[in-house]
């Protein structure tokens, strides 16, 4: 068992207080298919030691106990479950493009089917404002959904149809509420529209970490009707364990890659990183600002002059704190932003005027690689350029293999949601890291030392 335990990437050095049997190791998380294996949730689940009185250093802590998910007894009870399925679907056909989301949240799911339990499922889906809209419909998942669990699922077009149906529904038996936030009580955080919410279930459990930044109904205030059941489910614990092995004390040198538009999206972020981090790489459109800041002509890529201060404190702080700042040294320049145009390699300090840097150059992808090579932890938050467009997807593309080599010769690798997540799956590396997340805003919100809503409402 203990060697099971030690090869899984996401759980070294996660021990047990005393031998447990194997029965309650061998959950629905296994025996998923299209799911990584992951024993380390169990631990977190099954064990008081598992999440100690201070769950992170940042402010995300639990002041009592949670209950634990995988000893609560379902029997026979209706099981209000979060779940995010804000999957990204084709507009015209509306063909899932990408299920991982849904896929995630099976093992929750089908723990509570095979504890004779009854699944209600409430999700959000896009960001409708105008009420319900098909587009934004969870209709369009649920065929794929069915096919997952192997069971008909009972879709409810509204509320007042769950609150009916609700009624009769039995062990062995899934409901699917459509997208809660066709009310604007849920967004809104009402206290009314989260007590219906909870009038259909006898328990909550919250899986979706994706959602966890948000102080919505369906997510913080429906909580409030349950406190002695509720629960985060399996995706939900495992996401904040793999955010917990680097908030505290990471296995160095720990190397942290931040990419993205914008050095306002990320300030609070890197200021964090820079306490535990060896290393940080910064790529992307915000890697200009720095360049900037420290008299480099960056042309016209993109350029934050009101976060030149801004910059500059990060790399003064740095220097200050022993932590290595990588920016890129050369650039993919193009004449124009078009996937089709004239493109040189360029100084990053040297972009020609009227020209952009949308991705790094080989100098840089060679520099950064090898930095991630002699890490033992990486978090990975944001592209290195853009990386949709196949000419100028090198640089990230580059260190998504890196990533995955590193993982393959034993170092933890945790990938941010959003455009980290969406490269990943591109080059088809998603199973070749240690966790990619399902969060893009809450692992951000986390990182950036934020208390998470969803998390305290379980407390």
């Amino acid at each position: 068992m203990i060697n099971l335990i030690s090869k899984h990437k996401c759980c070294k050095k996660v021990q047990p207080e005393s031998p447990l049997p194997f029965t309650k190791l061998f959950l629905p998380r296994i025996l998923t298919k299209g799911s990584p294996i992951s024993i380390q949730i169990v631990f977190l689940l099954l064990t008081k030691s598992s999440f100690p009185e201070a769950f992170n250093p940042i402010n995300n802590a639990f002041t009592t106990q949670p209950m634990e998910f995988s000893t609560y007894s379902f029997s026979t009870k209706k099981v209000l479950l979060r779940v995010d399925f804000n999957v990204p679907i084709d507009k015209v056909t509306f063909e899932i493009l990408d299920d991982k989301r849904i896929k995630a949240a099976l093992p929750t799911i089908n723990h509570i089917i095979n504890h004779n339990g009854i699944p209600i499922l409430l999700s959000h889906f896009g960001r409708p404002k105008n009420g319900p809209e098909n587009q934004f419909s969870l209709i369009h998942i649920v065929s794929r959904l069915e096919e997952l669990i192997q069971k008909p699922i009972i879709f409810c077009k509204n509320l007042e149809e769950a609150e009916r149906r609700g009624k009769d529904v039995c062990p062995g038996e899934v409901m699917l509420l459509e997208n809660v936030r066709f009310y604007p009580e849920e967004t809104q955080g009402d206290l009314a529209f989260a007590e219906r919410l909870a009038s259909l279930g006898d328990c909550y459990v919250n899986d979706a970490f994706g959602s966890a930044h948000r102080a919505h109904a369906s997510t913080t205030q429906i909580a409030l009707h349950f406190p002695t059941d509720k629960m985060m489910g399996f995706l939900m614990a495992e996401e904040l364990a793999c955010a917990n092995k680097i908030l505290q004390n990471p296995q160095k040198p720990f190397t942290a890659i931040v990419g993205g538009a914008k050095v306002s999206d990320k300030v609070l972020i890197i200021e964090n990183l820079l306490n535990i981090a060896s290393d940080i790489i910064i790529g992307g459109g915000m890697a200009y600002t720095f360049v900037y800041a420290q008299g480099g002509s960056v042309g016209s890529s993109l350029l934050e002059k009101d976060k030149v201060d801004v910059a500059l404190s990060i790399l003064h702080k740095a220097k200050e704190k022993g932590v290595n700042i990588h920016l890129p040294q050369d650039s993919i320049a193009a004449s124009s932003f078009l996937e089709h145009t004239e493109t040189s390699i360029v100084p990053t300090h040297s972009i020609p005027y009227n020209w952009m840097g949308l991705d790094i150059g080989p100098e840089s992808i060679a520099r950064f690689c090898d930095v991630v090579s002699k890490s033992k932890t990486i978090l990975w938050n944001g592209p290195m350029g853009v990386f949709e467009w196949e000419r100028f997807e090198l640089g990230t593309k580059s260190l998504a293999f890196a990533l995955a080599e590193a993982t393959e010769k034993g170092s933890f690798t945790l990938v941010g949601g959003g455009d980290s997540a969406s490269a990943i799956a591109k080059f088809k590396l998603s199973h070749r890291v240690s966790h990619v997340s399902t969060g893009g805003g809450a692992l951000l919100e986390l990182f950036e030392g934020k208390e998470l809503p969803g998390i305290k409402a379980l407390t």
